[in-house]
Order: C-alpha cells, then structure tokens, then sequence
C-alpha cells in the first residue's frame, strides 16, 4: 500500500502501510524519528514474530501493539520484549496518539544517543597507539609517574600525550574523559600491561 498522511488535532504524521510483516522487512525505512504499529496477528509472520526477526537484525525501532485479540501472556512477551505498549481493542484514540509521541520521543532520544556515541568513537579512533595506551592508563587512576613507569616513557611525554587526548576527545576534565571511556567501552581494561 503506499504512503497516507495521518493529521489528529496538533500532529501530522507520515504513515506508510504495509500488508504482512515481509512487506515491511523489505521496504526501506525513513532515517527519522519514527515508530512501528503492529497487530499481533498478521498475514505470514505474526507480530511478536516480526518483533523478535527485528531485535534479532538489530533493527531498534520502538513498537506498539494492537490487537483484539491479545492476551495477558501475549502483552508480557510483547513489553519484556521492548514494546512500548500493548493496546487492546477497542482503545481509545488519545491512547494510540499518546503511545505514538511516546515512541517517537524514545526513538528520537535513542537516534541522538547513538549519533553522541558515533562522535565519541571517532574521537577515541583518531588517538594514536601510544595515546589510546595512554588514555587507558589515565581513566584507570594511574598518575603520570605511574604510567610513564607502566610504558617505559619519561612524565614529560606522558604530558605530552595525555594533552594531545584531552584535545582531541574534546574534554576538560578528567571526569568527562572517565564518562566517555564507560561509554565506550575502554574504562578499567587498563594497558597491556596495567589490569
């Protein structure tokens, strides 16, 4: 089916249709903030089915249930799974629009926090070796006389290095440069040598 236009009161939306869950796999999905509404029973592939291909592909797109035909088993699967909501029929309208902003909202917050950990391993790629050792040796707590120790350097290139890091992760703080080893991934893996 192609694409119509959804207006309720002070929000339109951009909807697009489809007749089964294969319809909806091979069709190219906007790069915007957006979300799924699924009826549990579908022609081929069922909902939580399609739920389930999606989470598997790594395909992050919020969902919302509808169905007539759910029951209590049916919406806990559905939510453990990460449904953001599980209506059944008959609902009312306001509660399809409110689990649509919510869904777009979670999907907009998670599109930036990717965009946000996408820059932050950039930054972290664009350090050299010898930084990317230092980097770890200084969110682990070393000091600089421990790490020039750890890496055979003088505290002066140690210095040097820990600046360059400071520079390019775009950071302050020793605190900022902490946060973004978590988030990344590299805190507490230490040097090669330093666990």
């Amino acid at each position: 089916m192609g694409r119509t236009g959804w207006w309720s009161g002070r929000n339109i939306f951009d909807v697009q249709s489809f007749e089964a869950a294969r319809d909806f796999l091979s069709s190219r999905r906007p790069d915007a903030p957006s979300c799924l509404i699924l009826d549990v029973r579908l022609p081929g592939l069922s909902g939580l089915d399609l739920q389930r291909v999606l989470t598997e592909a790594g395909v992050h797109i919020p969902i919302i249930f509808v169905t007539g035909h759910g029951d209590i088993p049916m919406s806990v699967q559905a939510m453990k799974a990460g449904a953001v909501e599980f209506l059944t029929k008959p609902f009312r309208d306001q509660a399809l629009l409110d689990a649509i902003r919510q869904a777009i909202g979670r999907d907009r917050a998670a599109r930036r926090q990717h965009a946000r950990n996408a820059d932050l391993r950039r930054r972290y790629e664009s350090l050299k070796p010898r930084e990317r050792e230092v980097f770890k040796c200084v969110v682990s707590g070393m000091l600089n006389k421990q790490i020039a120790d750890e890496l055979g350097a003088t505290e002066r290139t140690v210095k040097f290095h820990r600046g360059n890091i400071m520079r390019k992760m775009q950071v302050k703080s020793l605190a900022e440069l902490v946060r973004i080893a978590e988030v990344l991934g590299t805190a507490n893996q230490g040097s090669s040598g330093h666990r």
